[in-house]
């Protein structure tokens, strides 16, 4: 395996069997470093083990690869909060955790957003993720106004009910995903740059994802042994997505892979306005009943689904989450910095710890850039166990 360091804002340490020779590529500017040692099959195969001071992996037969360390730049970001919040009539809220980081790209385009509370009382919850192509200043505007938009459009059906608030999410969601794209249509640079987007509402019955893009959003359950897809991939070459294209009389080249008059590899975004009406901002929305038997949320970019299954993913945020998986943080001088990193919005979090979630996280994007993804990674982990309180 070949690595441009040049193409790297991290460090990677890996080991094969077949090379016992620890090799590392070190870049400049390199600040925040978090350490993991994965125990876990990457490669489908026997289960892996890590141990020893050298942190050496082995692995029953055939050659592997494994990730042992890797160190995020000061450009990247590894967010984490905590729950625990009591309102009146709601449980605990459990804990997320967030990260974003710029992996092999030059530059960051991805945005992430996570609102505890951000409407009805405080008793709704939103997550989102962007992933910008062509430039960042759609996903960065979609950061900072998608959860006020449905925030709005949320409170209104809140005033609309007298007794029960049923509320129609697709109706609601395709609604603030077309203001949205209305809003955005007003930036210059909105004409040729343009954002995924994967935004969830949960409540305490609902999980209501709404995804315009090939970011996606899974819904872990039984201890990651059901991986619940919430979301399905807008790619050109989808049978149904083809079809509307060729409907309206656009065209998908294979360049590079599947791409919308050979220029965009995803068939739905928030800007890109050139390529109307072929790509469209319409999302599909999905609203999903809440069981005791959920347990994590998992929001990407297509960094993280590029290389990771569903199922993949799901075992690895419950492995880390239930402790059977070894994490271990840098070294205590270093501690203060990574505290810094690991606040979000500047909530102290606990000891300078991070939580269960943002360590799940880290894992995922740690091992999406093992495995070779070349596009930026960004990931949010919702704890959805319920609390008491």
């Amino acid at each position: 395996m070949t690595l441009d360091s040049g193409d790297l804002r991290r460090s990677l340490v890996f080991e094969t069997k077949s090379d016992r020779t620890r090799r590392r590529l070190r870049v400049r500017r390199l600040k925040y470093t978090c350490r993991t040692k994965i125990q876990l099959d990457v490669t489908g195969g026997e289960e892996e083990h890590c141990s020893g001071d050298r942190q050496t992996c082995e692995k029953e037969g055939g050659n592997s690869m494994k990730i042992l360390s890797v160190s995020f730049s000061e450009n990247d970001r590894v967010l984490s909060s905590y729950g625990g919040e009591v309102s009146e009539g709601r449980t605990g809220r459990s804990s997320y955790g967030v990260v974003s980081v710029v992996g092999r790209r030059r530059e960051m385009e991805d945005a992430v957003r996570a609102e505890v509370g951000f409407a009805v009382k405080g008793k709704y919850d939103f997550y989102g993720v962007y992933d910008g192509h062509g430039g960042s200043e759609v996903a960065s505007v979609c950061r900072e106004r998608l959860h006020e938009v449905v925030a709005e459009a949320v409170e209104m059906e809140v005033v609309k009910g007298v007794k029960e608030v049923v509320i129609d999410w697709e109706r609601v969601m395709e609604g603030c995903f077309g203001k949205m794209d209305e809003e955005v249509s007003g930036i210059s640079v909105a004409k040729t740059v343009g954002s995924t987007a994967v935004a969830a509402v949960v409540t305490e019955e609902l999980v209501v994802v709404a995804n315009c893009g090939d970011s996606r959003a899974v819904l872990s359950r039984l201890g990651g042994t059901i991986a619940l897809p919430l979301s399905t991939d807008h790619k050109p070459d989808r049978a149904d997505e083809l079809e509307r294209i060729e409907a309206a009389g656009g065209r998908v080249i294979n360049w590079n892979g599947s791409r919308v008059l050979g220029v965009l590899a995803t068939s739905r975004s928030i800007g890109d306005q050139y390529l109307r009406p072929y790509v469209i901002s319409k999302p599909e929305v999905t609203v999903t009943n809440r069981t005791d038997k959920d347990e994590f949320l998992i929001l990407a970019s297509d960094g993280l689904w590029d290389v990771i299954s569903n199922e993949l993913a799901c075992q690895v945020v419950n492995k880390v989450v239930r402790g059977r998986m070894m994490t271990r943080m840098i070294n205590d001088h270093d501690r203060d910095r990574d505290r810094v990193l690991l606040d979000y919005e500047g909530s102290p979090a606990d000891n300078g710890a991070c939580s269960k979630t943002s360590e799940a996280g880290t894992v995922l994007a740690e091992l999406a850039m093992a495995r070779g993804s070349k596009d930026n990674i960004s990931v949010i982990v919702v704890d959805l166990r319920k609390l008491s309180t």
